[in-house]
C-alpha cells in the first residue's frame, strides 16, 4: 500500500538541494510575484498552508498580519517552520497532520497554499479536491507542483534505456530520494480545477530552461542572462508548461475577496 511521503529522514538533503541553491531562490521569487496581491492586501486574510515544509511563503505572508494555519506530516519540517515563526516573532497554528485528514476540522480560507505537495501523495487528485473544498467562494488556491512534462522531456533528452521507460511509464520515481513518484500534467490539473469551479488567474513555469541545460554549458554561461531568459518566457504559453515546477493561482467561483 502506497503512503504519502514523509521527509523526516531527508530533511537535511531536502534543504541543501532545494533552498540552499539559486534554484530555490528563483522558485520563491516567482511564487511571491504571483502572490503579491495577497501579501499587500489591507485585509487580514485567513490562509492555510497545506503541506507547509519549512513555511517560507507562510512566514512572508504572516509578516503582513495575515492569519496562518500550517500543517505537515513531517515532525521535523513542522518544527523548522515553528522555529522560523518564533525567530520572526510571529504566530500561527501548527498541525502535524496530513492535509486531507485535517481538512474536515478546518473552516474555509481566503487563500490555500499547496506547494510541492501533490507529487509526493499516494492519491494526488482526490487529496487536491479535498483541499480545494476548503477555499471560500471567491477565494484562491495557490498550487505549485512538479511537472510531469518536464520529467518526460528530461528523460527523452538523456536517451538510451530511458526511452523504453518513457514508453511504459516506468520512469516515474519511487519517492525514495528526491524524485517525486507522482508528477502531474498541468493540463490535467487545470481541467480538474475548472470542473470544481475554479478559474486560472495566474500560470507560471519555474525553471523553463535551466534544468534542460548541460552542467558544463551552465558553468560557462552567465547566470544573470539565463534568469533574464527564464523571466521573459516563464509565463508564456508552451514555455510555462515546460518548467520543472508549475504554479497555478486559481480562483473559486463566488463573491470576490
Amino acid at each position: 500500500m502506497k503512503h504519502d511521503r514523509n521527509f523526516d529522514s531527508l530533511i537535511a538533503k531536502f534543504e541543501q538541494k532545494i533552498y540552499r541553491h539559486v534554484k530555490g531562490d528563483w522558485r520563491l521569487k516567482l511564487i511571491k510575484e504571483d502572490l503579491a496581491h495577497f501579501h499587500q492586501s489591507p485585509k487580514h486574510l485567513a490562509i492555510w498552508d497545506a503541506g507547509c515544509g519549512f513555511g517560507q511563503i507562510s512566514l512572508w505572508l504572516a509578516g503582513q498580519g495575515h492569519q496562518l494555519a500550517l500543517c505537515d506530516i513531517s515532525e521535523k519540517m513542522l518544527a523548522r517552520a515553528r522555529e522560523q515563526f518564533r525567530n520572526a516573532g510571529l504566530t500561527a497554528l501548527f498541525h502535524q497532520q496530513a492535509a486531507q485528514v485535517l481538512a474536515a476540522q478546518l473552516p474555509q480560507f481566503d487563500l490555500i497554499l499547496s506547494h510541492a505537495l501533490l507529487e509526493w501523495l499516494a492519491q494526488p487528485v482526490p487529496t487536491l479536491q479535498i483541499i480545494a473544498e476548503r477555499v471560500k467562494p471567491g477565494g484562491y488556491l495557490s498550487l505549485l507542483f512538479y511537472n510531469r512534462n518536464a520529467m518526460v522531456y528530461t528523460n527523452a533528452l538523456k536517451g538510451r534505456w530511458r526511452w523504453k521507460n518513457l514508453l511504459n511509464d516506468s520512469y516515474l520515481g519511487q519517492g525514495k530520494k528526491l524524485t517525486p513518484p507522482n508528477p502531474q500534467y498541468p493540463h490535467e490539473l487545470i481541467e480538474h480545477l475548472q470542473q470544481w469551479g475554479f478559474s486560472i488567474e495566474q500560470h507560471t513555469g519555474i525553471r523553463v530552461f535551466h534544468d534542460y541545460i548541460a552542467q558544463d554549458t551552465l558553468a560557462q554561461s552567465d547566470p544573470s542572462e539565463l534568469f533574464a531568459l527564464e523571466y521573459r518566457y516563464c509565463r508564456m504559453p508552451t514555455y510555462r508548461d515546460m518548467g520543472r515546477y508549475v504554479h497555478l493561482l486559481a480562483k473559486r467561483q463566488g463573491t470576490a475577496l
